[in-house]
């Protein structure tokens, strides 16, 4: 694959590799995607129904978001 670099040890293992961004952005992209996932595995979850529950719940109580305001 051309503007892809890997890298080596002496058994022949990969270890790095070089990406060339201008050619495969949208790769590295999907890497990062699945790093940032990782990383938040240990989070606690909040299930959609409550969320969804939440939201509700303020919308009907009056709060609004500061950048949905109308301003004139």
């Amino acid at each position: 694959m051309t503007g892809i670099q890997l890298f080596t040890d002496e058994k022949g293992r990969r270890t790095a590799a070089v990406i060339d961004l201008k050619k495969h952005r949208a790769l590295w992209e999907d890497i990062e995607d699945v790093l940032v996932s990782r990383s938040r595995q240990p989070e606690k979850r909040i299930p959609l129904e409550k969320v969804k529950a939440d939201l509700k719940r303020k919308q009907g109580s009056g709060i609004q978001n500061p950048k949905s305001k109308i301003q004139n």
